[in-house]
């Protein structure tokens, strides 16, 4: 289920203002090129942006998100009608067979149960061609990302809104599984502060080859994160060439 940040229409319309620098989206652009990929199903699509990316540079790109509001974002964005956008996640796609399917920034920690995160890894695969390819980023545990995740704040004005003030507060963490929950606060010029909580599932290398395997993939890489040196790592994994 999307949490109040992706599926809250006020949030949902903050999120490309307060996050405008997503450079860390080329390295995935470069990697579908890499892999030599025609179409691409994002999931986890959120407001759009990777997938109008893609768009613009001629590919076929599915987007799929459980959230309603980040959808209506992405789809009033320019080049939106060359994106197929559909409401749901990725145990609910509809046939096809894509190239590579992709999972940019937090979506792979959403999944906070191995049946959850077992299930989505199927419905990637079944939507991937034999041959296709799996990326997705997911934040290095040993680095402990959330003990600097402060409360320190930061206001940003907003056109038509005005000044909105966010800052994050880590509420629980919780060890085997390793789960970090932690409230972003969205203080609007109202006074109204919106708090949205999400927690995000840290999973070891062991138990995401572990997952991967099971599911059906072949693991082809792991490489480090550019923009977060050492403490992220970007799976590249492949749906074998048999059809099984």
């Amino acid at each position: 289920m999307p949490d109040a940040a992706s599926d809250d229409p006020r949030l949902a319309a903050l999120y490309d203002v307060l996050d405008p620098d997503r450079s860390d989206l080329e390295v995935y652009a470069d990697l579908v090129t890499e892999l030599g990929a025609g179409s691409v199903l994002d999931v986890g699509c959120g407001t759009g942006t990777f997938a109008v990316m893609l768009a613009e540079r001629g590919l076929a790109v599915t987007g799929v998100d459980p959230a309603g509001a980040s959808l209506d974002v992405a789809r009033a964005k320019p080049l939106a009608d060359r994106v197929t956008w559909i409401h749901g996640d990725a145990t609910s796609l509809p046939p096809m067979q894509v190239d590579v399917a992709t999972m940019t920034a937090n979506v792979a920690q959403v999944f906070l149960t191995d049946v959850g995160w077992d299930a989505a890894l199927r419905g990637v695969r079944t939507a991937l061609r034999p041959g296709g390819h799996l990326v997705f980023e997911t934040r290095v545990p040993g680095r402990r990302a959330w003990e600097s995740w402060t409360a320190a704040r930061s206001t940003t004005e907003v056109p038509g809104i005005g000044a909105v003030t966010e800052w994050y507060e880590v509420t629980d963490m919780q060890e085997d599984p390793l789960l970090v929950t932690f409230d972003a606060h969205n203080l609007f010029p109202d006074g109204e502060d919106i708090v949205s909580t999400s927690t995000l599932r840290f999973r070891s290398r062991e138990e995401l080859d572990a997952s991967l395997h099971a599911a059906g993939f072949e693991v082809m890489d792991v490489r480090d994160a550019p923009d977060r040196p050492g403490g992220e790592w970007v799976y590249v994994a492949r749906r074998p060439l048999s059809t099984d």
